[in-house]
């Protein structure tokens, strides 16, 4: 492709919506007649859940991080904040998701290789060595054993004598995404919402401002669905997950106020801006009007954003800065209160401390230079992005409404209805890639052929795991076995009963019980979720 040569113009974008040439006052009409006109801050918080945006508070730049050990991710952390991040969000390594310890059979050659190793309390404790848990919240990205890491970080806060009221932080505890796009799930479906409802339960007496669940459009987005279905099946599991609460005998206000959500950022920069302001009218109209919600922060979706990482390309990595960029921008414009920026090399590994910065340094240009936080909702009255935010509102809620047919999502998740619809998105999307309708700059058009791109990547050394499991087995020798064993009794015993197993999780990590040990527990009471084959 030439570089003075214009593609086709598109007539519809990639959720299907058909594109105008020009957007007019007419357009702005109709839209409002559908989001009416509401003020920054006033229901159904189509502009913003605050009155003054960023003017006073900017959102949180929570760079996700981790990798190796416990000691190698704390040092990354104080790294960052060291250069201006104000919240941490953890990554965790394939066995700590799938809640194995380092020494077990399904973890050899994985341990801490896309994020950090944890076995047991003290790498929480040297995970956070020097970090001020009071001061800084944390975000976990974890969601099959959420709770037991959880536990682990109260017993940390206990020890340091951190009141839980003063802990603030986030565990993205969505498991049911993870039936849908991401696969790391331990146990089947019931059992699994038992453990996220007893996290709210617990959460809303004695940790109250933790949020206890993250529900993840992401991981939707990342498998390929668009931004229709991110929106729609994303409330439709929190449906669910509202839902599960009111039968576990829980107050929607009691538990919605700490209910966050998680979203992409994609490329296409006016319907992201308009999705995330149609998510949060959807969301309030659907806390208020199907749960009968008198609380206007159970209303307000709150929500952190990460920059879509399925967009980033290894062919002209640095190419990754300027996506990653206005994807950025695209998030802060919509509104959101967290945000991550991804490194420009992880397309290729995970990003270096260089990359990481830059990342970092992205979001702070936009902050303090752009002067993109100085106005409230600044793309208010376009006429096209309100045209773009009605539709995408429209389309997602037809959607939702077809989920609820199907039963709710929780149905449409084990007939595999959900599934099925984001894999025919992907393939679509990678269908246009191919054919080079969707142009991807330096993939299938303005290449260069014979240019070789040379980084320093991020690699983990195969000693870690060997090292990690020798800590382990250190660790597993100097604890009391009696009390670990009575401790790990009494958790399997409340699991085949209906306490809530959050004070059980609490006193075994305590007591030494490792996250291996714990869901080896659950999986004798639980049993394991096994996917079926989707025809």
């Amino acid at each position: 492709m030439a570089t003075s040569e214009r593609r086709g113009a598109r007539d519809e974008n990639a959720s299907g919506i058909p594109l105008e040439p020009v957007y007019g006052e007419a357009d702005g009409a109709a839209a409002r007649k559908i989001l009416g006109d509401p003020a920054p801050g006033d229901f159904p918080f189509v502009r913003g859940i605050r009155p003054d945006g960023y003017r006073t508070r900017l959102w949180t730049m929570r760079q996700y991080a981790g990798f190796a050990t416990a000691a190698e991710s704390n040092a990354r952390y104080r790294y960052l904040l060291a250069r201006g991040t104000t919240g941490l969000s953890v990554a965790f390594d394939l066995p700590t998701q799938l809640g194995y310890d380092s020494d077990a059979a399904p973890a050899r050659g994985e341990v801490g290789k896309v994020g950090v190793a944890i076995d047991h309390v003290r790498d929480v404790e040297t995970l956070f060595d020097g970090i001020p848990l009071a001061d800084v919240t944390v975000s976990m990205t974890i969601n099959a054993p959420a709770s037991v890491l959880l536990a682990m970080v109260l017993a940390v806060a206990r020890r340091r004598g951190i009141p839980f009221s003063k802990l603030g932080g986030t565990i993205q505890n969505d498991v049911l995404k993870e039936y849908v796009a991401r696969g790391t799930y331990i146990f089947p479906p019931t059992p699994s919402m038992r453990l996220v409802t007893d996290v709210m339960a617990y959460c809303a007496v004695e940790v109250p401002q933790w949020n206890t669940i993250s529900i993840s459009g992401y991981h939707i987005r990342e498998a390929g669905s668009t931004a229709v279905e991110e929106i729609a099946f994303t409330l439709s599991n929190a449906k669910a997950y509202l839902r599960a609460a009111r039968a576990a005998g829980l107050a929607i206000d009691a538990i919605a106020p700490r209910i966050s959500f998680f979203w992409n950022a994609h490329n296409d920069f006016f319907e992201e801006v308009a999705k995330f302001r149609a998510a949060r009218a959807l969301w309030a109209h659907i806390v208020r009007d199907d749960f009968g919600s008198t609380d206007p922060r159970s209303q307000m979706l709150r929500f952190h954003t990460q920059t879509g990482g399925s967009t980033l390309t290894a062919q002209e990595p640095d190419n990754n800065v300027v996506r990653v960029t206005l994807q950025a921008l695209a998030a802060v414009l919509g509104g959101t209160q967290s945000l991550h920026t991804n490194g420009k090399d992880e397309a290729l590994a995970l990003p270096t401390a260089e990359s990481a910065r830059l990342a970092l340094r992205t979001q702070q240009i936009i902050a303090y230079e752009s002067g993109a936080a100085d106005v409230v909702d600044p793309l208010a009255g376009s006429f096209y992005v309100e045209s773009l935010t009605a539709e995408l509102y429209r389309r997602a809620g037809d959607l939702i409404a077809e989920v609820d047919e199907l039963g709710g999502s929780v149905e449409a998740i084990n007939t595999g209805w959900m599934q099925a619809r984001i894999a025919e998105s992907a393939y679509r999307a990678q269908q246009e890639i191919e054919r080079g309708d969707a142009v991807v700059v330096g993939v299938n058009a303005f290449t260069e052929p014979g240019v070789e791109t040379e980084m320093p990547l991020q690699r983990i050394d195969p000693a870690i795991e060997r090292e990690q499991v020798e800590r382990l087995h250190a660790y597993r020798a100097e604890r009391d076995a009696a009390v670990v064993r009575a401790r790990l009794e009494e958790v399997r015993s409340a699991a085949e009963g209906t306490e809530n197993l959050m004070p059980r999780f609490l006193e075994a990590v305590d007591a030494g019980a490792t996250l291996g040990e714990i869901c080896d527990a659950l999986r004798g009471v639980f049993g394991r979720h096994v996917a079926e084959a989707i025809a």
